[in-house]
């Protein structure tokens, strides 16, 4: 998912054995990175996202539910301003 300045990556991590085998998932989690200017040392706007696979345009979705997340927890974000995180819990 792409923010103004930042996008999101999806990461997924196996393990194999050294002597072969099948590789066994063991781990994934979610990176944000931030586009920064290197003259200025700032935030820049990055191009969007298009999700093109059914997976891809689930996690896109979820994205913006995890960066309200993320803002609530470090206090940049009111929990009664996550519009989507909201809008989540009422539809279950």
């Amino acid at each position: 998912m792409a923010f103004a300045t930042s996008v999101e990556i999806f990461v997924e991590v196996f393990a194999s054995s050294m002597r072969g085998g099948a590789s066994v998932k063991c781990n994934h989690a979610y990176f944000t990175f931030v586009a920064i200017d290197q003259e200025t040392g700032k935030p820049v706007p990055i191009p969007d996202l298009n999700p093109v696979s059914s997976e891809e345009k689930k996690r896109h979705e979820g994205a913006i539910r995890r960066r309200e997340l993320r803002l609530i927890l470090a206090g940049r974000m009111d929990s009664k301003d996550a519009r989507e995180i909201k809008a989540y819990f009422a539809e279950m």
